[in-house]
């Protein structure tokens, strides 16, 4: 971590990092400057050239490309041909999909953006937004505290005289409730978090590690945002849990780089929880010590996998490790690592506060749990809604408002872009893991896409599987060729140039993807089209699955 926040900070100070400063701060760490630039060559956040007077950023995928990013981009580049010191740059998501066209300047987000709105904001005529956290968050109702002073009481009550003789009465109360509660991590795998939290507590090594990824990055995907913002507490006292669980003294929340306004949040909380005794070497009375720090990714989807993400953590280029060892038993500096998302602490810390009963009874009809939920695209108010688990995605889209400008529902991504498309007639299937992956897709991020009659399917898949091809690392061939492959047919068939035939080689491809790329991004890559093939056929040009 020392490399890559020294990269960072000299970058925030100096706006850059030119050749003379790799060379300087080689000299000053002791490395080879060959390991500086692999590491800014792979990150996507680091600068090699001075930044001009602006940068404009504004998000090409799936949910913005719905919202007129195109048409936006293009009005920008036209209006602003002449002035030199304004960068205009298409990026990959920037986690901002409920207010698409998502732009940030200067890194400072800006929603629902229009040429007129931006255009105030660029030139310096009108001052950008404020970027601080919000100071009236909702009542979400997993949040088992009604006042501020009330928060961290469950971790008090359970840590207090931890000690030697109570650990073992602190960490079976909490995988017992998280096992008998059925929560399954909401990152997007779903693998039963009391069995996680129990197998890493189960490892005898004296030095173990409690990581928050924090890095959502796929298209539709924003609930972790907000509950960084809103609830960091319950984030907090989760990680704490399982820190006094597995063993843990140190606790690092992986924070992707656009989320500014929500380290700030996380900042004030931590800061506060330390002041008030639930942080530090006397960890909630506990008589252990437990701490956590933010480390702000350098930017990449590929460091929301797991052993990327600890790659980084350990001042490596971001590629994914080869698995097994998993991070369990070999994680972080070689130790064994627990690695959750935000929503799962923040959800675990309920579960532990309220008790099994509570959490059966917030589902619907025979199903459990509550869950965040991100929504986005043709919707009247799209946003992260707190629904129970068994929710058909009907209800859902009726919560936020209906299907916006008159549209009519064409199809849906019910857990963000890997997902597996589905056609309207599957609306009413629950929001909940096993029924997801009945009618053909699965719940994923918990990232619910709403796609109106209005929009290609054809050409929204291409841009999902663009998406994916962007952000491979490329460490692996199936994945950096395939992928490739793959956006050169369909391209190829929407610009008119190849006819539907040579999507008949894509099933194969996704296959062999599947199989032999090291990591989920390669085994997903070609999801979008051919589960729109399958699911939405004649949404394909030429599809050679129907006969």
């Amino acid at each position: 971590m020392k490399l890559l926040r020294e990269l960072t900070r000299v970058q925030h100070e100096l706006g850059w990092l030119s050749d003379d400063t790799l060379r300087e701060i080689a000299k000053q760490q002791r490395v080879p400057l060959y390991r500086l630039e692999g590491l800014v060559s792979f990150y996507p956040s680091f600068r090699r050239t001075p930044p001009p007077r602006r940068t404009v950023h504004l998000c090409r995928d799936v949910s913005c490309a719905m919202g007129g990013c195109v048409k936006l981009s293009a009005e920008l580049r036209e209006r602003l041909a002449s002035q030199k010191n304004v960068e205009i740059v298409e990026v990959s998501c920037i986690g901002r999909c409920e207010s698409a066209p998502a732009v940030s300047i200067d890194e400072i987000p800006i929603g629902n953006a229009t040429l007129d709105s931006l255009l105030p904001l660029i030139d310096g005529s009108q001052s950008l937004p404020s970027n601080d956290p919000t100071q009236t968050p909702q009542k979400w109702k997993c949040d088992p505290y009604l006042k501020p002073e009330d928060r961290y009481h469950t971790v008090r009550t359970l840590g207090e005289g931890v000690g030697e003789s109570r650990t073992e009465t602190l960490g079976r109360a909490c995988i017992d409730a998280l096992k008998a509660s059925g929560l399954r991590g909401m990152g997007g795998a779903g693998f039963p978090t009391g069995r996680k939290w129990e197998l890493v507590r189960g490892e005898a090594s004296s030095t173990k590690y409690v990581i928050c990824n924090a890095d959502e990055s796929e298209p539709g995907t924003f609930k972790d945002r907000v509950i960084l913002e809103e609830l960091p507490h319950l984030v907090i006292e989760g990680m704490l849990l399982a820190g006094l669980t597995i063993g843990a003294e140190t606790g690092i929340v992986y924070l992707r780089h656009e989320y500014q306004k929500e380290q700030k949040a996380l900042e004030a909380a931590l800061q506060h929880a330390r002041e008030a005794g639930i942080l530090g070497d006397n960890a909630a009375g506990s008589g252990r010590k437990f701490d956590v720090e933010i480390f702000v990714s350098p930017g990449g989807y590929i460091l929301g996998e797991e052993t990327a993400l600890l790659e980084a953590l350990e001042d490596k280029r971001g590629e994914p490790r080869n698995k097994p060892p998993y991070p369990g038993t070999h994680g972080l500096w070689g130790q064994p690592t627990l690695i959750n998302n935000v929503e799962t602490y923040a959800l675990a810390t309920s579960i532990v506060t309220h008790g099994v009963d509570w959490w059966n009874a917030q589902a619907a009809d025979d199903f459990v749990g509550l869950k965040f939920v991100s929504v986005s695209g043709d919707v009247k108010q799209p946003g992260v809604y707190e629904i129970p688990i068994g929710t058909t995605v009907a209800k859902l889209i009726e919560l936020a408002g209906g299907m916006s400008d008159g549209s009519t529902l064409q199809a849906f991504l019910p857990g963000g872009a890997s997902s597996n498309f589905l056609p309207a007639d599957k609306v009413n299937t629950p929001l909940d893991f096993d029924a997801m992956k009945a009618a053909g897709s699965m719940l994923g991020t918990g990232a619910v896409i709403v796609i109106g009659n209005q929009h290609n399917l054809f050409d929204l898949a291409t841009n999902i599987v663009r998406f994916f091809r962007n952000e491979s690392c490329g460490k692996c061939v199936p994945c950096r060729v395939g992928s490739q492959k793959a956006v050169q047919i369909l391209e190829g068939v929407a610009s008119g140039q190849s006819n539907g035939d040579e999507l008949v080689i894509l099933p194969e491809l996704g296959d062999t993807l599947e199989q032999t790329s090291i990591c989920g991004l390669g085994q997903v890559a070609l999801n979008p089209i051919l589960s729109l093939m399958k699911n939405v056929p004649d949404a394909v040009p030429d599809n050679p699955l129907v006969s």
